[in-house]
């Protein structure tokens, strides 16, 4: 990752760019100085604020929207040396309106979202590095469809200021790399802890019946190979998707009304559709989510003690053949309700078949221990 230059990236964006789109514009900006990240050069995800870089969030009610400075992990990478090369497709208000991103291995297929643009960057060797951002599964299910590293560190640990908000319970920074080996150096040189042993016994929890079979396939020949015991998902995980789900849907009603009585159904009408279902919730129904949550975490707390890291599919399968739909995150968001560190590798998939990622979680605060565990099974 870091002996890669601007000019190869630039290069290569000219070669892949008119079939994939991933980026919303191409415009290099320097580093803000020296540092450990000199001339890496990286994407940002459309809804991270860039000075005099326009920021529409992917939806055209936001356009000519130019930030007056830049978001707090842009200023951290850009500090560090490495070179902002431009912003990245999102999907609109990074929910799931699709942006016109391209999974790289197949352009019929779709690249996930809500950080299409960055996961397909990365994916098609365009840059070594991007940013991204998840509530529900918008970094973990783009590195899965398109055969890179994503990572989704424990909430709370990156900045989100200059980001725009959409669940505050559950938004969460990340990054793509190429290989876990370089998400695990990056995250060293952000001055994170990335010292400490891979686990020796991850398990693997029961795969549910909506796994698609190719994924069944890869996932179960990958624990295998791994040693990974085979154990039932506990109590704590049944219907965590779904209460997630429902505190995104209620949150990021307040957080976009305004935006979706200005202009309606413009902002997405999937957006539109989730504004109209969370303005729709009492506040007791809300609380009785946010409850759910948190006796979730403290049922997981105890989980984590005895199985330190969890294997799961990062996906239902490979990236769905439509444009239309960015996928399903029910395999992703657990872990964002639970605040959890998870990161996404890629498996060895069947002949014929578009990239499977597998995910790897942890308890929060276990990144390191989550990083050195990847690193080891990305060798294996």
């Amino acid at each position: 990752m870091l002996s890669t230059n601007l000019e190869t990236c630039l290069s290569r964006i000219r070669e892949r760019e008119q079939n994939v789109h991933a980026w919303v514009r191409v415009k290099p900006a320097p580093p803000l100085s020296d540092g450990p990240l000199s001339g890496v050069p990286f994407g940002v995800k459309d809804i991270f604020a860039t000075e005099g870089l326009a920021t529409e969030w992917g939806s055209p009610t936001m356009a000519g929207r130019v930030p007056t400075a830049d978001a707090a992990l842009v200023v951290m990478l850009r500090k560090r040396g490495a070179i902002m090369v431009g912003k990245t497709h999102t999907t609109s208000f990074a929910y799931f309106d699709p942006a016109p991103t391209r999974n790289p291995h197949d352009p019929a297929h779709t690249p996930g979202g809500s950080s299409s643009g960055s996961a397909a960057a990365v994916a098609a060797r365009m840059v070594p590095l991007a940013l991204g951002s998840q509530t529900q599964g918008s970094v973990l299910r783009p590195a899965s469809f398109c055969g890179c590293v994503g990572f989704k560190p424990t909430f709370g640990v990156l900045p989100l200021e200059g980001v725009m908000p959409f669940a505050p319970t559950l938004d969460t920074a990340g990054f793509f790399t190429w290989t876990a080996a370089d998400m695990r150096t990056l995250w060293a040189l952000l001055d994170c802890e990335a010292v400490a042993e891979p686990c020796q016994n991850p398990v693997a929890l029961e795969l549910a019946d909506e796994v698609e079979p190719p994924m069944r396939a890869a996932f179960t020949e990958t624990a295998a190979r791994l040693g990974a015991a085979t154990v039932a998902p506990p109590d704590s995980l049944r219907g965590l998707w779904q209460v997630v789900k429902r505190i995104q849907e209620i949150e990021g009603a307040r957080t976009h009304r305004e935006a979706w009585e200005r202009h309606g159904a413009a902002v997405g009408e999937k957006l539109a559709g989730l504004i109209q279902s969370g303005l729709a919730a009492s506040e007791s129904e809300y609380q009785d989510e946010l409850g759910k949550l948190e006796a979730a975490r403290g049922g997981m707390a105890a989980f984590f003690t005895e199985h330190p890291v969890v294997l799961t599919p990062a996906a239902l399968g490979p990236a769905p053949r439509t444009l239309a739909s960015t996928g399903d995150p029910r395999m992703n968001a657990p872990w964002t309700g639970l605040g959890s560190p998870a990161i996404s590798i890629p498996m060895n998939a069947p002949v014929g078949v578009l990239p499977l990622g597998l995910q790897i979680a942890a308890a929060p605060g276990q990144d390191a221990l989550l990083l050195a565990t990847a690193c080891a099974m990305e060798n294996e």
